[in-house]
C-alpha cells in the first residue's frame, strides 16, 4: 500500500457480547445474528476496508466456543483485524485463539504514514477501566518512536465522561494521565473506544474522542442509570488521510432490535 492511496478505512466493531452458543440470547436479543448483520452492511457499503479494529467486550462469555465463532467469521475476509479486550474478555483467552494472520490482538499496526495503537484498558474482574504503568510506558514508546506516522489510539473503556454517572463510573480511572502523555504529541489525532454503547464524538485540544455503537444493544444517552435504548446497532468507519486530516461517521442497522427486553436493571 503507497502513500497515493487517497485514504484509509478503518472500520470499528465493538461490544459484541458473543456468547457460548449463536443461538443464545442476551437482553433477549441474539447477540451473534447481529454482529454479523452489521458486519455484512459495512462490508457491503464499503468494499476496500483496510483494518477491522474490535474495541472489546468481544464475547459476554468468555469462552473457547465464543471466541471461536468470532475467529470464524473474520478470518476468511482477508481482512486485518486488531482485537483489543474489554471488561468482560479473558484476554489470555484471546491472545491465545485470535492469533492468525489476519486476526490477532497485535498493538501496533502501521497504515501508510498512520500507525494505529491498541491499548489494554481491562482491570482483570472489574467493569471499570485502567491503563497500567506499562500501556502508558508502550505509547509513549509508539509516540517517540515514530514521531512522522498520524496516530490513532484504540481502547475499551471511555476516557472523557459521556454524562450517564452510572457509566462513568467506569471510565479509565487515570484517563488524565493518558490526556496529558498525549498532549504533547500533535500527530495523535483520534482516541477512539467502546464500552459505553452510544455514540461520543467530543475534541479536547486536537484531539477527537470517539465512541461507538455496540453491534448489539445501546444505552440510553446521558441516563443517570443503566437503562436500554431503542437505538439500532451500528458500525463506525474511520478514513484516514495522508495529510492527518480524519473523517469519520457512525451507520446503524435500519430496523430496531428483535426481542430486545428494555425493563431490564443490568446485566
Amino acid at each position: 500500500m503507497t502513500l497515493t492511496t487517497k485514504c484509509l478505512s478503518v472500520l470499528q466493531l465493538t461490544d459484541l457480547h458473543l456468547l457460548a452458543s449463536p443461538d443464545a440470547t442476551m437482553l433477549g436479543v441474539n447477540t451473534a445474528h447481529y454482529f454479523h448483520a452489521v458486519l455484512d452492511m459495512a462490508l457491503a457499503e464499503h468494499s476496500a476496508v483496510d483494518l477491522i479494529l474490535l474495541t472489546g467486550d468481544l464475547a459476554q462469555e468468555p469462552c473457547r466456543a465464543s471466541y471461536q465463532q468470532l475467529l470464524n467469521s473474520l478470518n476468511p475476509l482477508d481482512i486485518p483485524c486488531i482485537c483489543l479486550p474489554g471488561n468482560h474478555d479473558d484476554y489470555a483467552l484471546m491472545q491465545q485463539l485470535l492469533a492468525t494472520t489476519q486476526v490477532n490482538c497485535r498493538k501496533q499496526v502501521f497504515l501508510n504514514n498512520w500507525q494505529i495503537i491498541g491499548l489494554n484498558s481491562q482491570i482483570a474482574g472489574s467493569p471499570s477501566g485502567r491503563l497500567a504503568d506499562q500501556e502508558l510506558a508502550f505509547l509513549a514508546s509508539c509516540l517517540n518512536d515514530y514521531p512522522r506516522h498520524h496516530a490513532l489510539i484504540a481502547m475499551h473503556h471511555h476516557c472523557l465522561p459521556t454524562q450517564s454517572s452510572w457509566m462513568d463510573t467506569m471510565m479509565i480511572e487515570n484517563s488524565q494521565e493518558l490526556l496529558a502523555l498525549i498532549k504533547p504529541f500533535p500527530q495523535v489525532k483520534a482516541v477512539v473506544c467502546g464500552h459505553i454503547h452510544q455514540v461520543m464524538d467530543i475534541t479536547t485540544g486536537s484531539v477527537r474522542m470517539l465512541g461507538t455503537p455496540s453491534t448489539c444493544f445501546q444505552f440510553t444517552p446521558a441516563s443517570p442509570h443503566f437503562s436500554i435504548d431503542k437505538a439500532a446497532p451500528g458500525y463506525r468507519l474511520i478514513q484516514l488521510y495522508a495529510n492527518g486530516r480524519l473523517d469519520t461517521r457512525v451507520t446503524r442497522l435500519p430496523r430496531p432490535l428483535v426481542g430486545l427486553q428494555l425493563d431490564n436493571e443490568g446485566y
